[in-house]
């Protein structure tokens, strides 16, 4: 199977896209009649769910696996109000916003590593848990004001060795969803050193942190 299966059906399409996919298994509890696991052969079934119920699975999925597409005219996803970026307690970084990241494809949800040890680096894999990271998820919170623009593009770029370089507007928010800071440009650690996570302070050189840049 390949890393990406789309399956139509009458009224909606859904795309799912393995090698972002994180397993926070929202999708197959939600709407086990949709998301079928363990079974041989189709396990998306499009035509189980009405096509608003499809598209709120997808919206509640942070790594942005799940994709979705109306064939009955209703409207496709669309960018938020307000671009985030969550941090995950001893996790990723999950992104929800209108998304440039490296030379990829513009997305809205995207969940990337901040461990340092992922084998599908810039995005998360899951190996924050057997790595044993450990890193809060409810930072202090930085003085900053309110941005002018809380939406519209935002461009990620992971830097070779270095750290994830995000432009455009974005509010940094705990994953209890309160603001600890609004930024219209920082440096975010990708490596899992940084004594001010999420923010990187140059640890990725000390450590001999190794990734390639996009």
């Amino acid at each position: 199977m390949g890393n990406v299966e789309t399956v139509t059906g009458e009224k909606v399409s859904i795309r799912f896209d393995a090698k972002l996919c994180i397993h926070s298994r929202g999708c197959v509890l939600a709407r086990p009649d949709v998301f079928v696991p363990n079974v041989q052969g189709e396990w998306i079934h499009p035509d189980a769910a009405s096509p608003e119920a499809v598209a709120e699975l997808a919206h509640q999925c942070p790594s942005g696996a799940i994709a979705y597409e109306r064939l009955d005219g209703g409207p496709n996803e669309q960018p938020p109000k307000v671009n985030l970026m969550r941090i995950r307690e001893n996790g990723p970084l999950a992104f929800h916003g209108e998304l440039q990241i490296g030379g990829q494809m513009p997305a809205t949800r995207a969940t990337l590593c901040r461990c340092g040890a992922s084998n599908n680096k810039p995005y998360c894999d899951g190996s924050h848990a057997t790595a044993g990271f450990v890193a809060t998820g409810e930072v202090a919170v930085k003085e900053s004001t309110a941005l002018a623009t809380r939406n519209g593009p935002v461009t990620i770029t992971p830097t070779a060795n270095g750290p994830l370089r995000v432009a455009g507007p974005v509010e940094v928010v705990t994953g209890t969803g309160k603001t600890v800071n609004r930024v219209a440009g920082a440096a975010f650690c990708r490596c899992g050193q940084s004594a001010n996570k999420p923010y990187c302070d140059g640890s990725h050189a000390r450590v001999g942190f190794q990734a390639p840049g996009v």
